[in-house]
């Protein structure tokens, strides 16, 4: 296992206020959101996030590090994405734009939860060299380890410092002394015993209600307090991979009446948008351009942030190839070159018959079920299998028929042997690393007729012409599950003699 630990992106503190607004006094700190919010942002690169002892991230991340690029690459994201999460919450009227680089936060990384916080512990207490695992781990230093922060001091005047000098004491008097539970978080810590964590999971629907650490009595308030519940909607949103379409941002007054006029408990605003987004600049400003032709009844004490329609986001794709179609609505890549253009012009530049695709063909020989023609001569054309050959076109869709519906067709092996490997013979039984046991068969076909200008019948060349074929899967415990045909005899003409062969078995494909 592998464990990311970071701080949380946000806490309790004083925020920067607006300058100079009448919000700066109302809105000193942000919302305060309710604490899982602030781990969202995390789920977006593992199912498994847990928050810790109120200010501590953690994620394990071994089960999807190889999907972002490796370990290094996914801890580079994480670092990036938290402080992307923290600007928004600093600064909520960040446009974006290219600027200094984002201040990376402190981190620790080790195998095991409670090493991963150490080591963030030690780095938030000064720059200090981390070693994520292997011996250092266990000159890490007893405050670094919550379950031993009461007893720190009565085990340094033992000179007992540090959890490596901890763990060589003897067991049964130190469970005496600090008890069992201790004995066990260490454990926990050095992977000695398995650890349980309460995994962070979102909401099926969002809905935020935050309190305000400060009445709002202007619409510049109000926005500026919802800065992180926006924050917030982000995380769920790349979570769940949606966009947002329509969201409404309600705050309750403070007041029940103003001047002897009863007013209403509470007042929303609805905001929505054209096309499904995750950009909380934009959704900020939609807010903001409608909340200044929005007066506050009362002032404000608590603020919810409710998403009302999402959509999937599509993501760009990720393959080699160009679009296929130039300034498709649906396609959520840029417009670019089309594949049937790129195709062109390689096969003009590098000649017809270096540019190659693959095209289906009407054919019982699985060496002849597909052949690579020039990319410039099947372009454009339907993916129907063609003819076999133009003399034999009414035999070969008579086949075509016969291809779909072959009960046995799902036993075609998905790696072919080209050309087939001659197997030897035991007893009238195959032998591949042993003796083989049929298992299905025989499939009897005879195809090729239609392009046996000689009369062909080798089956180490199939492509010379006629092939008469039994096909069985076949096993042992070496070999495993392959596929093997036996060479039928072609009928002898009129007058001639039988000549004493035996079939021969060919190996051609494996499972």
């Amino acid at each position: 296992m592998h464990w990311i630990a970071l701080p949380l992106p946000w806490r309790d503190e004083p925020a920067a206020s607006p300058a100079n607004t009448g919000a700066g006094a109302a809105a000193g700190r942000g919302a305060e959101v309710p604490g899982p919010a602030a781990g969202w942002w995390a789920l977006r690169f593992t199912p498994r996030v847990a928050l810790v002892d109120g200010d501590t991230v953690l994620l394990e991340v071994s089960t999807t590090e190889r999907l972002w690029g490796g370990r290094d690459a996914l801890l580079a994201l994480v670092l990036q994405a938290w402080a992307e999460a923290a600007e928004e919450v600093t600064d909520p009227g960040a446009t974006g734009e290219v600027g200094a680089p984002l201040q990376q936060p402190p981190w620790g990384c080790g195998p095991t939860a409670l090493v991963a916080q150490a080591w963030l512990r030690m780095a938030l207490a000064g720059p200090a060299p981390r070693g994520p695992q292997g011996p250092e781990v266990h000159t890490l230093p007893l405050h670094t380890l919550t379950a031993l922060r009461p007893h720190v001091a009565s085990l340094e005047r033992m000179g007992c410092r540090t959890w490596g000098a901890l763990r060589a004491l003897p067991r049964a008097g130190l469970a005496r002394r600090l008890g069992a539970a201790v004995l066990q978080v260490l454990d926990q810590a050095l992977g000695d015993a398995p650890e349980a964590h309460a995994w962070l999971e979102l909401p099926e629907q969002f809905a935020l209600t935050a309190e305000l650490p400060a009445l709002a009595t202007s619409a510049d308030a109000l926005l500026w307090s919802a800065h992180r519940c926006l924050t917030a909607l982000q995380g769920w949103l790349q979570a769940r991979q949606q966009g947002a379409l329509a969201l409404e941002l309600a705050w309750r007054h403070d007041l029940r009446r103003i001047d002897g006029v009863v007013i209403a408990p509470t007042q929303a605003l609805q905001v929505r948008t054209a096309q499904a987004t995750q950009d909380m600049a934009h959704l900020r400003r939609l807010l903001s351009e409608n909340l200044a032709r929005t007066t506050l009844a009362a002032p404000a004490n608590q603020i919810t942030l409710r998403l009302l329609e999402s959509a999937p986001l599509p993501h760009r794709s990720a393959s080699l190839l160009p679009p296929g179609d130039r300034g498709r609505a649906d396609d959520p890549a840029p417009p670019g070159e089309a594949l049937h253009q790129l195709l062109e012009r390689l096969s003009a530049r590098l000649g017809p018959e270096q540019v190659q695709a693959p095209v289906l063909w009407a054919d019982h020989r699985p060496e002849h079920m597909q052949q690579w023609r020039p990319a410039a001569e099947v372009l454009g054309r339907p993916p129907a299998r063609h003819a076999a050959a133009t003399s034999a076109t009414s035999a070969a869709n008579a086949d075509r028929a016969a291809l779909d519906t072959s009960p046995d067709a799902c036993l075609l092996p998905p790696w072919l042997l080209n050309p087939p490997q001659r197997l030897a013979v035991q007893g009238n039984r195959p032998c591949h690393h042993g003796l083989l046991r049929l298992l299905a068969g025989p499939h009897r076909f005879e195809a090729g007729w239609w392009s046996a200008a000689d009369g062909g019948t080798d089956p180490a060349h199939p492509s010379t012409g006629l092939a008469l074929r039994d096909y069985f899967v076949a096993h042992n415990a070496v070999a495993g599950l392959v596929w093997v045909f036996r060479e039928r005899l072609a009928p002898l003409p009129d007058g001639a003699q039988a000549q004493a062969r035996t079939p021969r078995w060919f190996l051609h494909g494996v499972f």
